[in-house]
C-alpha cells in the first residue's frame, strides 16, 4: 500500500454528477486512492444547474467527472470534444479535462466490449436484450462494434424499441421470442434491489435454452435471473463487474494509472461493503 498524501493544494478533485448519487465510485476511487497513494479525492454531487456543473470543472480545474442519469446526453453540448466511445452511442458518462479541454467518454460501452471479449462470448450467438433506456444503448452498441449481427430487442415502449433496434440493425418486439436465443442480456430494473428486487428478468425456460446470461444490475450483484442461470448451469457476465470495470476505466482516464487486479478486487469489494 501507498502513502497518500494528505489533503492540501495540490490536490486532485474527481467528481460525479447524477440525480440520486451512489456511493459506489466514491467509494472505489477514494478507495484506490488509498491503496496507491494518489493524491487524489473523488465527491459525489447532484445538480440542478448542469451548466453551472460543467463550467466548474473547467474554471476549477477538477481533474474527472463521472455522468449518470439523466445527465448522460444533456451534457454534450457543453463539451469540447467526444472520444469515440461517447460519440458511437451519443451518450456521455465520463469526463476528462485536460487543461481546461472537456472531453467526454463512455466507459459502460467500453467495459460492456470487454467483457464480452473477457468472457469468450461468441459473436454468432444470436441474443435478445431486453431494455430501450440509456444503458441498452451502449450495450446494444458494444454489441454491434463487437460482431453480433444477430439480435432482438424487447421493449414495451415500441417507439424506443424500434428506435433503439432500427438503429443498429436489428430486430424489435415487446415479447420475448419463446424460442429464446443464446445470449440473453437484462439492461431493465428487474432484479434491482428495491421494488422489483424479486423480478425475473427472463423466463425460465429461456433462460434454460441460452448459454450466457448477462445481467447488467450491479445492485445486487446476484440477481434472481443470475441465480437461476447459474442454477441451470449457463455461464453469467455480471452487473457487479459492469459497475467496477467502467470506474476502473474512468480511474485510469483520471490517473494514467492502471492498478494491479488485486487493488482493483479489493476497491470493489470495499465499495459494495
Amino acid at each position: 500500500m501507498g502513502v497518500k498524501p494528505p489533503i492540501g493544494r495540490d490536490t486532485q478533485l474527481c467528481m460525479s454528477l447524477a440525480a440520486r448519487p451512489g456511493n459506489f465510485g466514491s467509494r472505489f476511487h477514494n478507495r484506490l486512492y488509498e491503496l496507491l497513494g494518489l493524491d487524489y479525492v473523488y465527491k459525489a454531487f447532484t445538480t440542478d444547474d448542469l451548466a453551472g456543473a460543467v463550467g466548474g470543472i473547467r474554471a476549477l480545474g477538477i481533474r474527472g467527472c463521472a455522468v449518470s442519469m439523466p445527465f448522460k446526453e444533456a451534457v454534450i453540448p457543453m463539451l469540447d470534444e467526444l472520444d469515440p466511445s461517447a460519440r458511437a452511442i451519443d451518450s456521455v458518462n465520463t469526463i476528462v479535462n485536460d487543461g481546461g479541454t472537456l472531453t467526454g467518454f463512455n466507459t459502460d460501452y467500453t467495459a460492456v466490449r470487454m467483457l464480452l471479449t473477457s468472457h469468450d462470448v461468441d459473436p454468432a450467438m444470436r441474443f435478445i436484450l431486453r431494455g430501450s433506456g440509456g444503458m441498452a444503448k451502449a450495450v446494444a452498441t458494444a454489441l454491434r462494434d463487437s460482431g453480433f449481427e444477430r439480435g432482438t430487442i424487447v421493449a414495451r415502449n415500441e417507439t424506443a424499441g424500434r428506435s433503439l433496434a432500427d438503429a443498429h440493425g436489428y430486430d424489435w418486439t415487446a415479447d420475448p421470442d419463446p424460442a429464446g436465443a443464446r445470449l440473453l442480456i437484462n439492461v431493465t430494473p428487474l432484479g434491482m434491489a428495491g421494488a422489483d428486487a424479486d423480478a425475473l428478468a427472463f423466463a425460465k425456460p429461456l433462460i434454460a435454452r441460452c448459454d450466457v446470461a448477462f445481467d447488467v444490475v450491479a445492485l445486487p450483484a446476484e440477481t434472481p435471473f443470475l441465480a437461476a442461470a447459474r442454477a441451470a448451469g449457463k455461464r453469467v457476465v455480471t452487473g457487479a463487474e459492469v459497475a467496477t470495470l467502467q470506474a476502473l476505466e474512468q480511474f485510469v482516464l483520471y490517473t494514467d494509472v492502471r492498478p494491479d487486479r488485486s487493488d482493483v478486487e479489493a476497491a470493489a469489494a470495499f465499495a459494495r461493503a
